[in-house]
């Protein structure tokens, strides 16, 4: 399984951006599926995770990004999405998208997300 993220860049306090996570490979069976963030000098944190089939697809936001960030799966195009609204300079770091497929985790390597004051 190989994950490509893409989507960063520079943006001003209150603009959005869009990361998107092109997934491919043997994918059947990804189960979760999630973004992750990583400011400098703090450990790799969930951002937000959503499951696969089951019908009570519940996603999970970190309190600190609830209410501004959507995240979105396409199965039929194997692709996950995040929408970030409401950008906060807090918010500066590099994300990852990541697949959980039995009891394997895979990583993205990573977009640069930087939001200016």
């Amino acid at each position: 399984v190989q994950l490509q993220a893409s989507g960063g860049g520079l943006v001003q306090s209150g603009g959005s951006l869009r990361l998107s996570c092109a997934v491919s490979g043997s994918v059947g069976s990804i189960n979760v599926m999630a973004w992750y963030r990583q400011a400098p000098g703090k450990q790799r944190a969930l951002v937000a995770r959503i499951t696969s089939r089951d019908v009570l697809n519940i996603p999970y936001y970190s309190d600190s990004v609830k209410g501004r960030f959507t995240i979105t799966r396409d199965n039929a195009k194997n692709t996950m999405d995040l929408q970030m609204n409401y950008l906060k300079p807090e918010d500066t770091a590099a994300y990852y998208c990541s697949a959980v497929q039995g009891l394997n985790v895979y990583w993205g390597q990573g977009t640069l997300v930087t939001v200016s004051s």
